[in-house]
């Protein structure tokens, strides 16, 4: 092997080389600096980007919601206040307090009290039939609900609860009317069919809110399951109970069209269940589609008054100790 002589030029390409492995090194860490730099800009511009598209988004979408509302609430305000302006020259105590018959000396009805007072007695018997029914379904669904049977229980009231009011009134009609005649038992029994689903269900609901823990609880202290029931989960949930009572009751309240088939109705003052029975529905129904004179007619807009005061007042109550029990809960 011959010797390396060192000259100038290898001398010179040594130090190129020396100088060009240190500042390697460097570049590399440059060019990696700058790649961080330009990526993290990347990313802020593309967030900022995501940020303004996803602020857009829901701007719009809450716009549309809040033309959705205002779309369903201005027909609700509009029917009110024209409900308002056409029945309330019409309320009095007379109006109350007085029954359609006998008229004053123009032959114009005095009031509706017989109406109200026939309308609470066929909400008590919708009541004393669909509340049972509704709510020891609710029960067995929530409590004992699985297989077949619960899901056809399930299937029943939902199917039940969907179906036109008129169709209750018919099975009425062909159950009790056809048997005793028109009454106030057959038009309750009516609305019982339509009271019965909502309680079901909202029951159903209520009480699975109720933690698992206290019922095994109480079946840990060897307690029977009808007992934790009764003196556990019941109690629990009844502010909800509650709840669902009233929303079936105010789901029947306004009904008319199975009142046609069954209490018939009456203008004279009756407590007796049976036989046909006034309702407020019924008279706003006869009222405002066949009455001769305008002043029953704005008759009729004083008993829709005093009917939507009476769900509106229902549905707030059973508002009121639903949320009671929500904050009891939380």
């Amino acid at each position: 092997m011959s010797d390396i002589v060192n000259t100038p030029d290898n001398t010179v390409n040594a130090n190129t080389a020396l100088v060009q492995v240190a500042v390697q090194p460097r570049l590399a860490r440059t060019r990696q600096t700058s790649a961080r730099t330009i990526d993290a800009a990347e990313v802020a511009r593309t967030r900022e980007q995501g940020y303004r598209r996803r602020k857009t988004t829901n701007a719009a979408m809450l716009g549309f919601a809040v033309v959705c509302a205002a779309i369903a609430l201005i027909p609700l305000f509009a029917i009110a206040i024209y409900v308002v302006v056409q029945g309330v020259s019409s309320l009095n105590l007379t109006f109350f307090t007085h029954a359609q018959y006998p008229p004053d000396p123009f032959g114009i009805p005095l009031g509706i009290g017989n109406t109200i007072i026939g309308s609470l007695l066929l909400v008590i018997i919708a009541s004393v039939i669909g509340l049972p029914i509704g709510l020891f379904s609710g029960i067995y669904l929530a409590e004992y609900g699985r297989g077949r049977v619960a899901n056809a229980v399930r299937f029943l009231a939902d199917v039940i609860a969907g179906l036109p009011s008129i169709i209750a009134g018919l099975v009425g009609y062909v159950l009790v009317v056809s048997i005793t005649g028109f009454s106030a038992i057959a038009g309750g029994f009516a609305l019982g069919l339509l009271m019965f689903p909502v309680v079901t269900r909202s029951a159903e609901e209520v009480l699975r809110l109720v933690p698992n823990s206290l019922r095994e609880a109480g079946l840990a202290l060897g307690i029977p399951r009808w007992r934790v029931i009764v003196s556990i989960v019941l109690p629990t949930a009844a502010s909800g109970i509650i709840t669902s009572m009233l929303l079936g009751i105010a789901r029947v309240t306004g009904e008319t069209a199975p009142l046609l088939f069954t209490s018939f109705g009456s203008p004279y003052w009756s407590f007796d269940p049976l036989k046909p029975i006034g309702a407020l529905p019924q008279m706003i129904y006869v009222y405002s589609t066949s009455a001769p004179s305008i002043q029953q007619r704005h008759q009729a807009f004083a008993g829709a008054l005093v009917l939507v005061a009476i769900v509106v007042l229902l549905n707030l109550i059973a508002r009121v100790l639903f949320r009671q029990r929500v904050q009891g809960r939380t």
